[in-house]
């Protein structure tokens, strides 16, 4: 991986481009989520036509459904679900933290059971790994601990301790086995890259020191986890400015799992280079919609015979097309086509705005 810098602005914000086996990546960038090898209700030539350079897949899932040999055997995730663009994988650490009845941590990894069938499963750092590295995407993550919320300093330093310990078997494995990666040969020799997270809590010493300690194994980049677990978002601004500062200024960082418009053009503005959420996609599907005047509920009775569109201001295919009474019908009358033209327009505005942060950096 390459990481360019073209232009910084006073406040820390950078244009750079990150160029991945891949893709060359334009940042600051988001990132849709494609939690089971879809960005929901979205096919991949409509994410090409909205500009999306890179996006998520789920290990965790993945993992579960289809499988993640079954995906190797497929050529990887990028020709198993034909996107020939950009992809970054979870580690599966926040999936397993979210199944905090069905689990138990321990030092080797975390034992857990599927929410599929209860079936029993193990995930430790290494075997995160083998299955990021079938899955074959450009950057993998370490494994991690997400942590709750709230959590006092003494839970924050264990959480800190073993996310860290996990970090160095994670970056072990992956260098003696990063070869293995589907495409590795397809594509002259080209292997994945290993990004480190920081975790801490809402401690800003600790994240001042996960961090540091992170930048001396060398990560080719960094991400700052444990984020949008609860927290008040002044909170959560407050741990991502504490962090960047000691993060390097010549790799790229990434904060996960965040957030709403105004917080990740914020992020961007500071100096962050990737970011994803299921906000867009999600909040679509129940009807929740964004704009540059704030948010719709499109469900609500005020627009059931509104023929401006959704948002005169967008220059996405559904604000072209449709009238704010249609969307609102076909919410209503729960047409799966609601939720596809929904998540359209939503993704279509959180990239548009990251291409506006980086048309001030220009």
């Amino acid at each position: 991986m390459e990481f360019a810098i073209q232009r910084t602005s006073a406040e820390g914000g950078r244009r750079a481009e990150m160029r991945l086996p891949h893709r060359k990546v334009q940042t600051p960038v988001f990132m849709p989520v494609g939690t089971a090898g879809t960005v929901k209700t979205v096919p991949q030539d409509a994410l090409e036509r909205l500009g999306a350079e890179i996006i998520l897949g789920n290990t965790y899932h993945l993992y579960l459904r289809p499988g993640h040999e079954v995906v190797r055997r497929m050529g990887g995730l990028h020709k198993f679900i034909s996107w020939p663009r950009a992809m970054l994988t979870d580690s599966g650490g926040f999936q397993v933290f979210s199944l905090s009845g069905m689990r138990k941590l321990k030092e080797e990894g975390v034992e857990f059971r599927s929410h599929l069938d209860g079936s029993k499963h193990f995930f430790s750092p290494e075997h995160s790994m083998e299955v990021q590295i079938a899955l074959g995407a450009d950057i993998l993550m370490a494994f991690d601990e997400c942590m709750e919320y709230p959590a006092d300093e003494a839970r924050a330093r264990e959480s800190l301790e073993l996310t860290l310990r996990w970090a160095r078997r994670s970056k072990a494995h992956f260098e003696a086995h990063a070869a293995e990666v589907p495409w590795h040969t397809e594509l002259g020799g080209a292997t994945q890259n290993l990004f480190g997270i920081v975790q801490g809590g809402m401690h800003k010493h600790l994240r001042r020191e996960a961090a540091e300690r992170l930048v001396e194994m060398d990560f080719p980049g960094y991400a700052i986890g444990g984020l949008s677990v609860g927290e008040p978002q002044e909170l959560t601004l407050e741990m991502v400015a504490a962090t960047l500062e000691y993060l390097p200024k010549d790799k790229p960082r990434y904060v996960m799992g965040v957030g709403y418009p105004e917080e990740i053009v914020k992020f961007a503005r500071m100096g962050v280079d990737m970011m994803d959420c299921v906000l867009p996609t999600r909040a679509a599907r129940h009807g929740l919609l964004f704009t540059s005047k704030g948010r719709i509920n499109i469900k609500n009775k005020q627009y059931a015979e509104d023929q401006e569109p959704l948002d005169p201001q967008c220059k996405c295919v559904v604000c072209a097309r449709y009238s704010r009474a249609y969307l609102r019908h076909l919410m209503v009358a729960q047409e799966p086509l609601s939720a596809a033209l929904n998540t359209l327009h939503n993704l279509a505005f959180y990239l548009g705005l990251m291409e506006k942060v980086r048309g001030e950096l220009a």
